[in-house]
């Protein structure tokens, strides 16, 4: 079987590593400089990781009202965690509104997922991006900029420029796997690969790493749906 890879290199990386994302694509992360020879041969020798990887069939936990054609009463969305009811209702704003559970006027029903992906998006906002600043400052690292980005297949990202980007979707997510995340990618400022010393400052600081990535893995296609 032909390996097809996507290739990434940056100057601030040391060592060659190589991830299988969620869509199941294969992404090798490379030191400037490296060839496409040595990338080739080190792709090679991963072959039958990469191929039990890409046919491993992830499990994911069903929701109790998945997201139809239209939103309806009892219909669901995650938030933070967990679920609550979406519900056809005036509100006072005109928009969406949170009281334990959604509220959508019907006027917007009809663009129900761009309005509710505009919420997120605001809450995503107001809520992740302090808690970016003070982790950095916890953490005694500097960073560019901040942004909440629309990118499906991850959950972060550090750039060159040492700007960290954090995917709207994540506003989903438990507490604790929000700051698994944010911990995840300021870390990279301090260890740009995932060397032991950069998983021992993940843990050091987010002591449910390994209970976050399980549940990123477990939930993960649940949070890439619009709603």
């Amino acid at each position: 079987m032909d390996l097809t890879y996507q290739i990434v290199r940056s100057a601030r990386r040391k060592k060659l590593t190589i991830t299988v994302e969620r869509d199941r694509m294969i992404v090798v992360h490379a030191p400037v400089g490296t060839t496409e020879e040595v990338i080739r041969q080190v792709v090679e020798s991963k072959r039958q990781w990469l191929f039990d990887k890409l046919h491993h069939s992830q499990k994911y936990q069903d929701r109790p009202h998945p997201p139809g054609k239209e939103v309806v009463n009892v219909e669901s969305a995650l938030y933070l965690g967990r679920e609550y009811s979406i519900q056809i209702e005036e509100t006072t704003s005109g928009g969406v509104e949170f009281l334990r559970r959604f509220l959508i006027p019907a006027a917007q029903q009809v663009k129900r997922r761009n309005v509710l992906k505009e919420w997120y998006v605001m809450r995503a906002k107001e809520i992740i991006l302090p808690r970016v600043v003070r982790c950095a400052r916890e953490l005694g690292v500097a960073f560019g900029d901040a942004r909440i980005v629309d990118n499906r297949y991850r959950w972060g990202s550090c750039t060159v420029q040492d700007h960290v980007n954090f995917n709207w979707r994540l506003i989903k997510a438990p507490m604790f796997v929000i700051d698994y995340v944010i911990v995840h990618e300021l870390a990279h400022l301090m260890e740009s690969n995932h060397s032991p010393r950069f998983w021992n400052i993940v843990r050091a600081k987010a002591p449910s790493t390994e209970k976050a990535k399980t549940w990123l893995k477990e939930h993960g296609q649940i949070l890439e749906e619009e709603v």
